[in-house]
């Protein structure tokens, strides 16, 4: 067996966009189990076949693999909760995603792009995984634009169609979410990531932003705001906040970092990294202040806040 390393290997096949799903089946007890997955592909239209990966890492892996049926549903737009939820959530996933049972009593995403209901075909042991192939006895399709996969990050083509557009910018509404001496951020292949929401214009970012994190599990109050720029290298308005957070669960995926390493940890983004430094250096002083500028350039305005 040729001796990759896995880090660096997941990255390279992370370059490959994808869309995402989740695949959902029921387990010997008759009870809904599901996983988000982006191993999905359709195989043949005679019969009409398509397959997914479930990973035995999962708790629910004995259910699929050995399952007479399951289904897949294509997410949309704005439904990285969803995918966030049943990837990582450790509770009951069907009681935080609004779901609704379809043929041969399958549960479906409520929402999604596309959903496919199948009879398994076949089930092969593949590695760390297991290639299940179900011929599709059911389906379902919406006009809605789907929620896409790469780099570690999920993606918008809608988002990404607007950016291409030199008079639209996305706008970008994100946190320095403090935890007692540490910083939450987000892993990724590319580095650390403050976490972040689009939002459909600049009003109302607040509770926009608030909910957001709620959704994954953050309970914060959020402060001033504490950077405000333009990114023309992908067409986005950044706003930022600074924000203390008084619970967090696992279920968040997001890592604390303490703010004496902010200086030297690896980021996705440039801007992000100097942010991060910046905050560093003004944790220390109480001193915080309030960028306005573009992602290379801009200017500190000076203002009395305690965090």
């Amino acid at each position: 067996m040729t001796d990759f390393d896995p880090r660096t290997l997941r990255s390279a096949f992370g370059r490959f966009m994808t869309g995402v799903t989740v695949v959902t089946t029921r387990n010997a007890d008759g009870m809904p189990v599901g996983f988000t997955a982006n191993s999905f592909a359709s195989v043949s239209m005679g019969p009409p076949l398509l397959l997914v990966c479930p990973g035995k890492f999962l708790s629910s892996y004995t259910a699929f693999e050995g399952c007479t049926d399951f289904a897949v549903s294509v997410l949309a737009e704005g439904q990285e909760n969803v995918a966030t939820t049943f990837a990582s959530y450790k509770g009951d996933r069907f009681a935080k995603v609004p779901h609704h049972v379809g043929a041969q009593n399958l549960p479906l995403i409520d929402g999604a792009i596309a959903q496919f209901t199948c009879r398994t075909y076949s089930a092969q042991e593949a590695g760390d995984h297991c290639v299940l192939i179900g011929e599709v006895t059911s389906y379902k399709t919406d006009d809605a634009r789907g929620l896409g996969y790469a780099d570690g990050q999920f993606f918008s083509l809608g988002l990404e169609r607007s950016a291409r557009d030199p008079a639209a910018k996305r706008n970008m509404c994100g946190a320095i979410l403090r935890y007692l001496d540490q910083v939450l951020l987000e892993p990724s292949d590319q580095g650390y990531r403050l976490p972040a929401m689009t939002v459909s214009d600049r009003i109302g970012l607040r509770d926009g932003l608030a909910a957001a994190m709620a959704a994954r599990h953050i309970t914060v109050n959020l402060g001033p705001v504490y950077s405000v720029y333009e990114d023309d290298r992908s067409g986005a308005h950044h706003s930022w906040l600074l924000g203390k957070v008084t619970a967090v669960e696992p279920a968040s995926g997001l890592v604390p970092v303490p703010i004496a390493d902010l200086p030297e940890t690896r980021c996705a983004s440039p801007a992000e990294a100097c942010m991060l430094a910046r905050f560093a250096r003004e944790t220390r002083t109480r001193d915080f202040t309030l960028y306005i500028g573009n992602a290379d350039r801009g200017e500190i305005h000076s203002y009395s806040e305690r965090l």
